[in-house]
């Protein structure tokens, strides 16, 4: 039933996905972009099966504790599948226009991709947060992760749609998104090391004050009907959480990728890619949160770099291999720092 349920959404989201393309061939014909029509169903495509047998035919609508052994391979699926596009991709500029033109694009391609996939860390860090904050165990985590992905793949392709065809009219929201994106980066260096407080979270507070909330934990029920009342379960309040959350990263990371290039093409489908791996990330990392103290500084450096290039896009354009290997060092140093720094001390005999 539960698998029956999570490929309706899916349907669902398949839906929403192909009218916001629609969409957004009407508003976006300003935009220079690589995609013709049959790359974006192509592309839709390969999301859709990719989340048709990931959510049917590998249980991902079943109630039970992900192995790390299963979350290593499910990572090592979706980045192979990314890169595997990213191939297909350069393979297909490569015969149709120039070497340096599918060389270009592919790097732009990565550079996203590896932007969307190292902020979504910090989304990651949120999500083990919230979970534990309510209690959630492991086996009903997967459930509240399949919508989440879900609705943030709709989410995001509406937000990027928008913000391409708010470029088009407005370039001077560049500049905007710069200045945000640096500001945004001193902020997460600032508060790096600072806890959030969820029981003094507004926006949780408000929920339980404005809807009634089951004390226990039903299943993987989302909602329950005690003595006739209708209460909302803890699970679904994470649920709206983790789906507040990506709206929030949202805002920092869909800016970011628009400093790389503004391509729909290029963007959505970076973004979605790395978003259809964070789920399976999340379960690699929940056990080894506390080994990434200094990944945090790294994501900061990020935006401020990300930020000082947008804000430089009409004065200088900084290559796009330069910008790849600054992101890539920057992310893999913070990572090797804190492998290195939070490494258990071996015990002496």
């Amino acid at each position: 039933m539960l698998n029956l349920l999570a490929f309706s959404s899916l349907a669902n989201a398949e839906a929403g996905l192909a009218n916001a393309l629609q969409t957004a061939e009407q508003s976006t014909s300003a935009i220079q972009s690589i995609g013709t029509w049959w790359m974006w169903l192509a592309f839709f495509a390969i999301v859709f099966l990719a989340l048709a047998i990931d959510l049917i035919f590998v249980g991902g609508g079943k109630q039970h504790r992900v192995s790390l052994k299963e979350a290593a391979s499910w990572s090592l699926v979706w980045v192979g599948l990314a890169l595997s596009f990213g191939a297909g991709l350069w393979w297909y500029l490569d015969v149709h226009y120039t070497r340096e033109f599918a060389t270009t694009k592919t790097m732009e391609y990565l550079t996203g991709y590896l932007i969307e996939k190292s902020l979504a860390v910090d989304n990651v860090f949120v999500w083990l947060m919230l979970f534990n904050f309510f209690a959630i165990p492991l086996e009903l985590q997967k459930r509240v992760l399949t919508y989440g992905v879900l609705g943030a793949i709709v989410l995001r392709t509406i937000m990027i749609f928008a913000g391409v065809w708010l470029l088009a009219h407005f370039h001077w929201l560049l500049y905007v998104f710069g200045a945000f994106l640096l500001i945004t980066g001193i902020k997460m260096w600032w508060m790096a090391d600072k806890e959030m407080d969820l029981n003094n979270n507004p926006l949780l507070n408000w929920f339980k004050r404005h809807f009634a909330i089951s004390d226990h934990l039903e299943g993987e029920r989302f909602f329950v009907v005690i003595n006739g009342v209708k209460l909302m379960t803890p699970l679904f309040l994470v649920l709206i959480m983790v789906e507040i959350s990506d709206i929030i990263f949202a805002v920092d990371s869909i800016p970011a990728i628009f400093a790389i290039t503004s391509d729909p093409f290029i963007v959505l489908t970076s973004n979605i890619f790395a978003i259809l791996g964070l789920r399976a990330m999340y379960f690699l990392l929940a056990d080894v949160a506390d080994r990434f103290a200094y990944i945090k500084y790294g994501l900061a450096l990020v935006l401020v770099f990300i930020g000082i290039k947008m804000l430089l896009i009409d004065i200088y354009k900084i290559p796009i291999g330069i910008s790849l290997a600054t992101v890539a060092l920057l992310i893999g140093g913070s990572v090797l720092i804190s492998w290195i720094k939070t490494k258990p001390s071996s015990s002496t005999h």
